[in-house]
């Protein structure tokens, strides 16, 4: 058996997220079933990481056997069979040990605020019709760098086994008339993102304090986060692993 790595790249406004669903569409539905019919036989891939429905990846990763070698070439029929919201950028030969979640060292998302009506961002941001207050929004996001515990913004229902991640980056930028809140970890929670995005976006109101922010975190308790800000404004930009770990 020989190990593979698909990068993919998707726009998930019309998919019910990342991993297969009991009657839903979803972006890893979707390839399997290209694989199937140029194949003509069943592939199980293994994702990267998870994104839930209506989230965008400009990079994310599956990985999968199979008893042959295949041809990069395939990469264009494969692409030719899926629709036009997802693409694989490549395909690549693995070691067999190689496994695409567990040996990712960090993951970077990006969430883009609309700061004014764009019908060409309308499914790739949040518009957000309200004055913020930037200096608060990067002293919140700041402050999310001093903890390790996330349990705060963790939705219920996660099967996570630590709410423990490492946050290795996480700021507030102006990127083409977005606000967009950028953050790497070496992991994240289910939920995570929105739920840090949408509390900052109450401190940048002026709804709560910087304080109350850190105050949340502090508490652990979800039921004070705001996860209340749509998939839509939320890419998964990178999958990060070790120096050296993909062939040249």
């Amino acid at each position: 058996m020989i190990r593979y790595f698909l990068e993919v790249a998707y726009l998930g406004t019309h998919y019910a997220g990342f991993q297969v669903q009991p009657n839903a569409i979803t972006i890893q539905s979707e390839i399997e079933k290209a694989f199937g019919v140029f194949f003509r036989k069943p592939v199980s891939l293994t994702g990267s990481s998870r994104t839930d429905t209506g989230v965008h990846a400009r990079q994310n990763f599956f990985h999968f056997d199979w008893e042959e070698e295949i041809n990069p070439a395939v990469v264009y029929n494969l692409n030719a069979l899926l629709p036009g919201s997802i693409v694989i950028r490549q395909l690549i030969v693995m070691p067999p040990e190689a496994h695409s979640r567990f040996d990712a060292t960090s993951r970077e998302y990006r969430y883009y605020i609309a700061l004014r009506k764009d019908p060409f961002l309308q499914d790739r941001s949040y518009f957000y019709p309200f004055t913020l207050d930037k200096e608060k929004l990067q002293a919140a996001a700041a402050k999310v760098k001093e903890y390790e515990d996330f349990t705060s913004f963790s939705k219920k229902g996660s099967q996570a086994k630590t709410m423990q991640c490492r946050i290795l980056q996480s700021d507030w930028e102006e990127e083409e008339g977005c606000l967009v809140y950028k953050v790497e970890a070496n992991r994240f929670l289910r939920g995570m993102v929105r739920g840090l995005t949408g509390t900052m976006l109450q401190v940048g109101r002026g709804k709560l304090s910087v304080a109350d922010f850190e105050g949340i975190i502090r508490l652990k308790d979800a039921t004070r986060a705001d996860f209340s800000v749509p998939g839509q404004g939320l890419f998964l930009q990178k999958v990060n692993y070790p120096a050296g770990y993909f062939p040249e």
